[in-house]
């Protein structure tokens, strides 16, 4: 990611990631942003819109387990996002959220993230 890209900033500071990584959440923000964004090629409007969900929040409980067991935020949050894409999307979280079985799982709750934000905004 370029340094010169601008990070949108989180618009859920109680919940989502931003809330549940707490004092962290300063110096985690861009970090996973970026990680995200890369990670699953979406762009980074996108990833703060599934790191702003519910989904974000699961997201921010997996990266403060990693810090639990002696992690940085950074080594965290890589650990974190290179789980989320291990997993793939099965056929009952297919059936659920519409997502395609097989996707990554981080890759598919982003993209429907944005979709239901926008099916919202219409």
């Amino acid at each position: 990611m370029n340094a010169t890209t601008h990070i949108p900033a989180t618009q859920n500071e109680e919940w989502g990631f931003w809330g549940t990584m707490n004092e962290n959440a300063q110096a985690a923000w861009p970090l996973a942003m970026n990680e995200v964004s890369d990670a699953t090629c979406q762009p980074l409007e996108s990833v703060r819109t599934f790191l702003d969900s519910r989904h974000g929040r699961h997201f921010a409980d997996d990266v403060l387990n990693q810090m639990l067991t002696g992690h940085s935020v950074e080594q965290a949050i890589h650990a974190a996002v290179a789980r989320w894409m291990g997993w793939t999307i099965g056929r009952l979280t297919s059936r659920d959220y519409g997502i395609p079985r097989g996707l990554p799982y981080l890759t598919g709750f982003v993209i429907h993230c944005e979709i239901a934000e926008e099916a919202l905004a219409a």
